[in-house]
């Protein structure tokens, strides 16, 4: 089994979840060239521009078609992608790219493109969700094409520049001068090339023979590497249970029941990895009932939240020690002891000092507004995240709220959370690789202008997360861990568990990267 990192993004909205790979060798062992891999995804990514990716899936479906500057090793250590070698400083880094590097469409890659990639993000104008997140604020790109050399750049130092590269997918060729074409196509350098997107059904890729500036130098010429790629959108765990046992597919990610199942099933290769934790936040709006943090740590105290651990994850999850995921930059346990403890009597008691007393029908009521939660949730991962949301329900409205359960799919979700704004508690599971990821999403500017959907304003967390970016890596890990207690303490964030979920395959074995294949790491096998 090895260990990669991965990035931050809202996938179903798991911030790109970082996780162990390699399913085992369920076939004969032997290498099955020139076939198609056929993977499972929940749910259809939607617009396929990387300056827009918020969601997982989304960004599992562009790793086929795009390059980073840099990727993560095996051991959790920087190796070559797009460039061959850099410098780093505390407040920048310079990329000296590769010289043989070309754009699906054949032009060849520039450190222009790049640069334009990074700026893209950055410029407020094109209102990309990535920006605060994975580009850090203030960042700029600076390309020198005759040296071949791309600088990234910040304002005043920050922690981890150089981590912070993997996750930016460069747009070049064709896609880079018309942006319109990304949509519903892609324009990089990859491993593969898109050459049938049927929204909701799924997505084909034909593999670059060409190719040989992977990550550490992978390229797509070993035997058993797939000629073809076929990203199937499967909603339905069970299907995708069903469609692994009879060989329709090569690979799925099982959140749910079904992975018991699988488990069981000889023929299945099974790697259990870290999914990201279980957690909600409460929207803290002008007229949002949860922006008085009074409100906030009764409703978290009305939980018992080791029982809520168990609903979640049916039984499969880990107690949640923080928002990084494995192999953490700053080990450490920032959960433990910071978390409002169960106890109904004070919730109880903290409501009606709020000014929150219970109505006729037994619903909490101030200033002759009822005391009403709208909670948001994903549909597309697992009966838990269903179970989870109706336990809140009934606990709540033990407590005299008014819930109204709301699951979606995925794209609506984000819709829901960055634009309509039309929700007070959303269960959001996010798997970031570095806490500097977080800041956008727990601080600045408020959704929908930034990517603060919860509309936080933790003067703790914004203060220790800024001293912490001013110190090198290990250096600020204390800081880094403070940070994320401080959100806990003010019941912003409440992690509920680490959650764990079941890479399956069948006649394949890869390494997993965000939740999904790594598209070089993929290799075929022929049946036993």
């Amino acid at each position: 089994m090895r260990y990669t990192r991965a990035a931050a993004v809202l996938g179903a909205v798991s911030l790109f979840t970082a996780a162990c790979g390699g399913g085992a060798d369920t076939g004969s062992g032997r290498p099955a060239d020139g076939g198609t891999f056929t993977f499972a995804i929940g749910a259809d990514p939607g617009v396929l521009d990387p300056a827009m990716a918020v969601l997982s899936v989304t960004n599992t479906v562009l790793s086929f078609a795009y390059d980073t500057l840099v990727h993560y090793g095996t051991d959790g250590k920087i190796v070559s992608g797009l460039a061959e070698k850099w410098d780093v400083t505390p407040d920048a880094v310079t990329f000296t790219l590769r010289k043989d590097v070309t754009c699906s469409d054949g032009s060849p890659l520039t450190p222009s493109d790049v640069a334009e990639s990074v700026n893209h993000i950055a410029d407020p104008a094109t209102k990309s969700p990535l920006n605060g997140v994975f580009v850090p604020a203030g960042m700029k790109a600076e390309a020198d094409d005759a040296a071949g050399t791309v600088t990234l750049s910040t304002p005043k130092p920050f922690s981890f520049i150089l981590e912070s590269a993997p996750v930016l997918f460069v747009v070049c060729g064709k896609g880079a001068e018309d942006r319109s074409l990304l949509a519903r196509g892609t324009s990089g350098s990859g491993p593969y090339t898109l050459t049938e997107a049927v929204p909701g059904d799924h997505y084909t890729f034909q593999v670059r023979e060409d190719y040989v500036w992977g990550p550490g130098g992978a390229t797509t010429k070993e035997s058993g590497q797939p000629a073809k790629i076929v990203l199937k959108v499967v909603p339905n765990e069970q299907t995708a249970a069903n469609l692994l046992i009879s060989g329709g597919i090569n690979g799925a990610v099982i959140y749910g029941a079904d992975r018991a199942r699988l488990e069981a099933t000889p023929g299945i290769g099974k790697t259990v990895i870290s999914g990201g934790n279980g957690q909600f936040f409460y929207h803290q709006g002008e007229d949002r009932p949860a922006r008085d943090p009074a409100v906030r740590r009764a409703l978290t105290q009305a939980l018992n939240l080791k029982e809520l651990a168990g609903v979640a994850s049916s039984g499969t999850g880990r107690p949640a020690t923080g928002l990084v995921m494995d192999p953490r930059p700053c080990p450490g346990d920032s959960v433990t002891g910071h978390v409002p403890a169960f106890d109904e009597a004070a919730a109880s008691a903290a409501l009606d000092a709020a000014g929150w007393k219970p109505g006729p029908d037994g619903v909490r009521v101030k200033d002759g507004r009822p005391l009403t939660l709208r909670l948001l949730y994903a549909t597309t991962k697992g009966a838990g995240v269903q179970a989870a949301a109706e336990y809140l329900a009934a606990a709540w409205k033990k407590a005299g709220v008014d819930v109204t359960l709301n699951g979606v799919i995925d794209t609506k979700l984000s819709e829901s959370l960055n634009v309509t704004q039309d929700w007070d508690v959303v269960w959001l599971p996010i798997g970031v690789t570095l806490p500097s990821q977080l800041e956008g999403f727990l601080s600045g500017p408020a959704a929908p202008k930034g990517a603060n959907f919860a509309h936080l304003a933790n003067t703790r967390y914004e203060k220790l997360v800024t001293e912490a970016m001013g110190k090198p890596g290990e250096e600020g890990c204390k800081l880094w861990l403070e940070s994320e207690s401080a959100v806990f303490e003010a019941a912003d964030l409440v992690p509920v568990v680490e959650n764990t979920v079941l890479v399956a395959t069948k006649n394949a074995t890869f390494d997993v990267v965000a939740g999904s294949a790594r598209p070089t790491s993929i290799r075929l096998t022929e049946a036993g």
